[in-house]
């Protein structure tokens, strides 16, 4: 086994795992970091779907017990059902347009510039939503409506964008649609697990082609690295915003896009499209 490769594989999951579920977007990250480690072929592109899946599974450990309440409720709980349904509402808009334009965003969008642009862009609306007066009227993803998960399902089709980060959408957009600090984010998490699962069946049934046991290795470590940084992160992330923004996370999506662009723009680092 290429051991050179495995490090790369546990590099590539620890970025998926610590960035997926943070508003600075996992997409991008995992551009810029295939495109530094040259492994951004139709091969990486299948092993980043590999690693995603660890990312969800973190999730889904996580919440396992919520999972199953709703889960044994989804028959005759109330609640149980509401949530169901806002869940399906809210993954509809950016099934309906990765489909329609998914295959045009990555053949003209995912390269460094894009990302950089976005990163700061994002950012900046970051900054203007916490500076905001919040009017917080949904305090659960509970007390949530049918139309505050369409205006979410709206929000996360934004993350098409490479860079734009889906988690930030989401919980950015919650906060301007009236959900509470933790609502958002947890209908975040929540509303990554079915999107995220079924993006990757799909992604996985058109690359099945490039399929393969020598992989297997590759596969295991950088599925395992997600997992676990995924994980120590969502926890992380709950402690966090208890009593804190999510002003750093603005600031920090805007250094590293102005960085990216610069040593695009200098020519210092030979980004490659993703």
């Amino acid at each position: 086994m290429d051991l050179l490769l495995l490090l790369k594989a546990a590099i590539l999951g620890i970025v998926e795992g610590l960035t997926e579920f943070l508003p600075i977007s996992s997409t991008g990250h995992l551009i810029l970091a295939g495109s530094l480690l040259n492994f951004n072929d139709e091969r990486g592109k299948l092993f980043e779907i590999v690693i995603q899946s660890g990312a969800i599974l973190a999730v889904v450990w996580e919440y396992r017990r919520r999972i199953g309440k709703v889960l044994a409720g989804a028959t005759s709980d109330r609640t149980s059902q509401r949530l169901i349904i806002n869940l399906a509402i809210a993954f509809l808009p950016l099934a309906v347009l990765g489909l329609l334009f998914g295959k045009a965003i990555k053949a003209h969008l995912f390269n460094a510039p894009t990302v950089a642009t976005t990163f700061i862009l994002g950012g900046i609306i970051i900054l203007w939503a916490e500076r905001r007066q919040h009017r917080t009227r949904v305090e659960t993803v509970d007390d949530m409506s049918t139309t505050d998960a369409i205006k979410l399902g709206f929000a996360q089709a934004l993350a098409l964008i490479p860079g734009t980060s889906r988690s930030g959408a989401t919980i950015i957009g919650g906060l301007l649609f009236g959900l509470s600090r933790t609502a958002a984010t947890e209908f975040s998490f929540f509303l990554a697990m079915p999107t995220l699962f079924l993006a990757s069946l799909y992604e996985l049934y058109k690359g099945r082609a490039l399929l393969s046991g020598d992989d297997i290795g590759m596969w295991v470590v950088g599925f395992v690295s997600a997992f676990i940084a995924a994980f120590l992160c969502v926890r992380w992330l709950l402690r966090y915003i208890s009593s804190h923004d999510f002003t750093i996370f603005a600031w920090y999506r805007i250094a590293f896009g102005l960085l990216i662009l610069l040593t695009w723009q200098m020519n210092w680092v030979q980004w490659v499209e993703h």
